[in-house]
């Protein structure tokens, strides 16, 4: 019988906030001014210069993955992963290839499941296509690169069972074809992804409404999977998960370490794949039915975002160092680096997960038997069907199938999660299908 004590004394806490204090504002800064002064990060940008333009930003950003890896016993397998993307007369006036930076930090019991953790190499301003005007793009999304550089810096440290990927995604304001490019690249290559965690603008505190709030963030995510089954749609009807797709369900585990392990910080789950109307780097990944979410803060200004630098009525416009604060951005990081560590060392979610109890008052569970023996049980959690989290939880031993006796399933939703021996979960796994 698992101990309720044990699981809750989780040995790996203390480790857990050491990577939290592991995370360097100063390096965080540094990064951000390197990356602002390349002068423009446009797409179309210069690809010559080792000064100005998104080659040399991009050489600058493989680099520092290799000094990392250098300093970790070569523990990141960094490349450049591109593709070719003809013309198009909207935001690609020329052909151009766009080049992502990718390191994976490969894991020692599941190479082949990823956890990922991207920002975004490009910059603009007002003019989508002007790739000529400096562009620093401090906040959006220096700050979401030099995230994910701080990420790599102190996870590298620290050896997981999955494969974590730190990436920088090309070709966001254009179309996003950078993200676009790398998941179809998963896809080709049959990576197993545990979920994409997108990081678009993690350093403005000051909204322009007036707003300055250092303590929340938004996590966007969208209901259900864009390329489920016409099975699945029409069984959803009749059995619920209208809002528990794949990565609502990461979003939520996002949400729920956020409130363990950094408590002062207020994570906003909106229900939502992006801001109205507008996109960012996870959605391609979503589009292939991959988990991801975007991480960002809760106040935008957009006399910031996508602006020529300029003073107009006496409001300053451009994404400049100025608007960035580099303590919000440290906290950010915190929060992408707990739940890459979390989701590193998690096992498998349970296979095939089935639920029934149709007019009975019990709940019933059946899911595939795992020969793998660093799963030790298992946590049935469970809510009611107007709330946005799990309320209620049971922790099981290992096994596969269970009844929940005196749920009413009319009232509820589920969902399963794997435990290892060192005491993490797996990713929420809400029933794919049902039983009698």
């Amino acid at each position: 019988m698992i101990s309720l004590n044990a699981y809750s004394q989780n040995n790996y806490d203390k480790v857990i906030f050491n990577i939290i204090s592991d995370i360097s504002e100063e390096r965080i800064k540094d990064d951000i001014i390197t990356l602002a002064n390349f002068g423009t990060r446009h797409t179309l940008s210069d690809t010559v210069s080792n000064e100005r333009g998104i080659g040399a930003a991009r050489r600058w950003i493989k680099k520092t993955f290799e000094s990392i890896s250098e300093d970790c016993n070569n523990c990141l397998e960094v490349f450049d992963q591109k593709n070719y993307f003809k013309k198009n007369n909207l935001r690609l006036i020329k052909d151009v290839w766009i080049n992502n930076v990718v390191a994976i930090q490969r894991g020692s019991k599941y190479p082949n499941r990823y956890v990922l953790m991207s920002g975004d190499i490009d910059s603009r301003v007002s003019d989508p296509n002007d790739f000529i005007s400096d562009s620093p793009g401090a906040n959006d999304n220096a700050s979401g690169m030099a995230g994910t550089i701080e990420a790599a810096r102190v996870l590298s440290k620290h050896k997981f069972d999955n494969s974590i990927v730190y990436v920088g995604l090309s070709g966001e304001e254009q179309g996003l074809y950078g993200g676009k490019g790398l998941a179809e690249y998963a896809k080709k290559n049959n990576w197993d992804i545990i979920g994409i965690l997108n990081n678009d603008m993690i350093g403005n505190i000051e909204g322009v409404n007036g707003v300055i709030d250092n303590k929340s963030f938004r996590i966007f995510s969208e209901p259900v999977p864009a390329n489920e089954s016409d099975r699945q749609r029409y069984m959803r009807r009749f059995y619920g998960g209208e809002v528990d797709g794949n990565s609502r369900q990461l979003a939520r585990f996002i949400y729920n370490s956020t409130k363990k392990y950094l408590p002062d910080l207020n994570p906003d789950l909106v229900y939502r794949l992006d801001r109205f109307g507008r996109g960012g780097h996870h959605r391609p990944f979503n589009d292939l039915g991959f988990a991801g979410v975007r991480i960002m803060e809760s106040n935008e200004n957009y006399n910031r975002q996508h602006q020529d630098i300029r003073i107009e009525n006496n409001i300053n416009y451009g994404d400049v160092i100025s608007g960035v604060n580099f303590e919000y951005a440290k906290k950010l990081t915190a929060v992408n680096a707990v739940n890459l560590a979390l989701l590193g060392w998690s096992p498998p979610p349970p296979k095939n997960l089935k639920i029934g109890g149709i007019v009975e008052p019990s709940v019933k569970f059946k899911w595939d038997y795992s020969d793998n023996q660093d799963i030790i049980g298992y946590k049935i959690y469970w809510r009611t069907t107007s709330a946005p989290n799990w309320e209620f939880s049971k922790v099981i031993n290992k096994k596969n199938e269970y009844t929940l006796d005196g749920i009413i399933i009319d009232n509820f939703l589920f969902s399963v999660v794997s435990i290892n021996s060192k005491g993490f979960e797996s990713i929420y796994e809400f029933p794919n299908d049902t039983f009698r």
